[in-house]
């Protein structure tokens, strides 16, 4: 329990924990810390899965953040997804579209064709011959990758050699309606800083990650910083009000604000640069004026820069890991250690029921937790 919560939560190296633990009396190596960090956790790494899985179940918006990991020796990325009541990380060797989607699945490895998988194959312009040939086959359901894979070669899918991949398309709208099938993300909100990986379903950009496009412009006249420093203040102005919006919102208060997001994003400057930012962010208008639809989802990703930041400290403090279930233990410790936060648990208290401790307090199943707070 003490080796978990210091290497965990207090980002402790396992040398410096193996230091520790003799310099109190204790007669052990390095070796064997490693085996209290990884060794038999599979309760820990399960109970990790169903978080992510009820979250997504009950999950009325999602933020999403990724950030560079070491593995085996190898550049990785980890990715997060979380709102406020669950966190969950998984690092992978890619951050495409496809791994992002395939983390949605939780753990299942099934791709389904169905309305949703059809739709999706439909949004990323997949041939209408393409898309007609797999509806019309009477076989929907593919246990795995391999099942799939077959599937494909079979119906000459995977042959053709056209823009955009039918290929790919058609995989990653199998592992949409994967998503679904298992009542994941059902009309939620995935909020994102414009990931290109991260747009998927209904999306939403964060307002904080739009605004610093603007903060970040190179200015070289008194002209050029005027406009800037004019068009920054007319976006915290309307960033405040839509926070207001928030807590009260109308059709009316929403309509005027639609327009006043013309009048901002569609005037023109004569900064050329920052002219076509802004209609750049004009283009964005739907996904950054959901939260008018949708004002419970938050209007940034604050959420995942802060829950990811853990992830950041301990790659600088003790790099990569080496092993699969080391890296799978990590992931799931971290995110767990999270989840006890938003949930209003004492990390200390979660180790202790699930080691069963002497006199330990009672924790209950975190992801029945999340369950009921959804209905609460």
């Amino acid at each position: 329990r003490f080796v978990l919560l210091q290497h965990h939560q207090g980002q402790v190296t396992v040398e410096r924990l193996t230091t520790q633990l003799r310099a109190i009396g204790l007669s052990i190596s390095k070796r064997q810390v490693m085996r209290l960090l990884i060794d038999r956790q599979d309760d820990f790494l399960a109970e990790n899965r169903d978080v992510l899985r009820t979250g997504l179940q009950a999950a009325a918006w999602i933020t999403v953040d990724d950030t560079g990991a070491r593995h085996a020796g190898n550049n990785g990325f980890c990715t997060q997804i979380g709102n406020d009541s669950f966190t969950w990380f998984g690092t992978r060797a890619s951050k495409s579209r496809l791994n992002f989607l395939d983390l949605l699945r939780a753990g299942h490895t099934d791709y389904v064709i169905n309305d949703a998988a059809l739709d999706y194959m439909h949004a990323r312009s997949l041939a209408g011959p393409v898309i007609r040939q797999l509806a019309s086959q009477p076989q929907r359901y593919f246990a795995d990758q391999a099942v799939w894979q077959a599937h494909l070669d079979r119906l000459g899918i995977s042959a053709l050699r056209v823009t955009p991949d039918p290929l790919q398309i058609a995989t990653e709208g199998a592992l949409w309606g994967s998503v679904h099938a298992h009542c994941f993300l059902h009309n939620a909100v995935v909020l994102s800083d414009d990931a290109g990986q991260f747009a998927v379903g209904r999306h939403a950009l964060c307002w904080v990650h739009a605004e610093r496009l603007v903060h970040k412009l190179d200015t070289f006249t008194d002209l050029h910083r005027s406009a800037q420093q004019q068009i920054r203040a007319l976006i915290w102005g309307f960033y405040a009000d839509l926070k207001a919006y928030r807590a009260a919102p109308t059709a009316r208060r929403g309509n005027e604000m639609r327009a006043r997001f013309d009048r901002i994003f569609c005037r023109r400057t004569g900064f050329v640069t920052l002219d076509r930012l802004l209609q750049r962010l004009h283009a964005n208008k739907a996904e950054l004026l959901t939260v008018l639809d949708r004002p419970e989802i938050p209007l940034h990703t604050n959420g995942s820069e802060r829950d990811i930041r853990c992830q950041v400290i301990k790659r600088k403090v003790s790099g990569g890991t080496h092993s699969a279930i080391g890296r799978d233990c990590r992931d799931a410790f971290l995110g767990l250690m999270h989840t006890c936060r938003k949930l209003g648990i004492a990390f200390w208290d979660y180790l202790g029921d699930r080691l069963r401790t002497p006199q330990h307090l009672a924790v209950s199943y975190l992801p029945d937790l999340i369950s009921r707070r959804r209905h609460a």
